[in-house]
């Protein structure tokens, strides 16, 4: 029978909904065959949106287990905050931190409890119901979706590429198709990867159309602009287990060609769910910055549009230029371990016959 571990990091009783939470984890008892251990946080902030406590929790994780402190945990997390700011800040730095270290997350698996509820007026009015049913919901929607997660159970699994980079001149994409090589060899036939080249001049940033012509042309999984979004990416993204970003550090974030990709996805978005859809990434900086271009995936693609992460979704690496792949005498060793993981994770969701 399957249960939910809950682990609350708050600084008095009084605090509402841990409570509540707590007794929405003991009562879960369903079938579960997993084997996973459904792991569910709820985390105070303070005024500057840190948690000592956590934070102890996580480097003393680090120190004793590494990369296999959250192993075969699937995650989800309930941040409740004293100020308007930090909890995005927080959420991504958790997920990213609880990933590396063997953790996988559910699709939309945060819920922010902001100060007077300021966060649930637009659902309490499309639900019709008072702040505090919204945010009720909300936190025994999130338990159930945690407590019903599985891996998927294909014969083969999809995998989409997107990049925005030329072979010759990016570091990130021949970082990637050097993981594409050896993940052939290992899956075979049984992964299917499909690679699409957001070109300049070919898509174009979201213009902001009002909610009622974007849900208008949702139904029917249609944008106004159309163009490659609707003819090849929306098509791809629909039949994906899993999109894989190439993603170099532009001033510590994304590209604006694939940020433009992430801002279209929202008409697919409002006709179908993303949350038996696998994130996974390939980060390159020249200097710093990996875990941020990471946290924006995170943000945009998991906390907000509902897409799953495995363990250890990213890889990354420091390279100025192509060239640099030589200097690191480890890269192949680095590129196997991510190919045996994505081989691992890969398998999980996947029928033995």
């Amino acid at each position: 029978m399957g249960s939910i571990h809950y682990e609350r990091f708050i600084s008095n009783e009084a605090i509402p909904y841990h409570e509540l939470l707590a007794e929405y984890a003991a009562a879960i008892d369903k079938n579960d065959d997993s084997g996973m251990i459904k792991r569910l946080f709820f985390v105070e902030l303070d005024a500057l949106g840190e948690n000592t406590a956590v934070h102890a929790r996580l480097c003393e994780a680090l120190q004793r287990q590494g990369e296999r402190a959250f192993e075969n945990s699937a995650c989800a997390v309930v941040v409740y905050a004293q100020s308007i700011d930090y909890t995005k800040t927080f959420i991504k730095k958790f997920i990213y931190t609880v990933n590396r270290m063997g953790g996988s997350f559910i699709g939309h698996p945060a819920v922010e409890i902001l100060p007077k509820l300021a966060n649930f007026k637009t659902r309490s009015t499309a639900e019709n119901c008072t702040l505090e049913e919204a945010c009720v919901g909300q936190l025994k929607r999130l338990t159930e979706r945690l407590a019903d997660y599985q891996v998927l159970q294909k014969k083969t699994l999809k995998l989409l590429a997107l990049h925005a980079g030329q072979v010759d001149m990016s570091t990130t994409l021949r970082l990637w198709h050097a993981i594409r090589q050896q993940l052939t060899v290992q899956m075979g036939d049984r992964l299917i990867i499909e690679e699409l080249h957001v070109d300049e001049g070919t898509i174009y940033d979201c213009y902001g159309c009002p909610y009622e012509t974007c849900l208008y042309f949702a139904k029917e999984k249609r944008c106004f602009y159309g163009g490659i979004v609707v003819k090849d990416l929306f098509p791809a993204l629909e039949s994906a287990d899993i999109v894989l970003w190439v993603c170099p550090n532009y001033n510590d974030s994304i590209s604006a060609k694939l940020m433009a990709v992430i801002n279209r996805m929202t008409a697919l978005y409002r006709n179908m769910s993303f949350y038996d859809k696998y994130l996974a990434a390939v980060i390159v900086s020249a200097n710093s910055g990996n875990d941020a271009v990471a946290g924006q995936l995170i943000g945009a693609l998991s906390v907000n549009k509902g897409f799953r992460l495995w363990p250890q979704f990213a890889f990354s690496l420091l390279a100025n230029h192509p060239d640099d792949l030589e200097r690191y005498d480890d890269l192949t060793l680095r590129i196997k371990n991510y190919v045996d993981m994505m081989h691992e994770n890969m398998y999980k969701n996947m029928t033995k016959s």
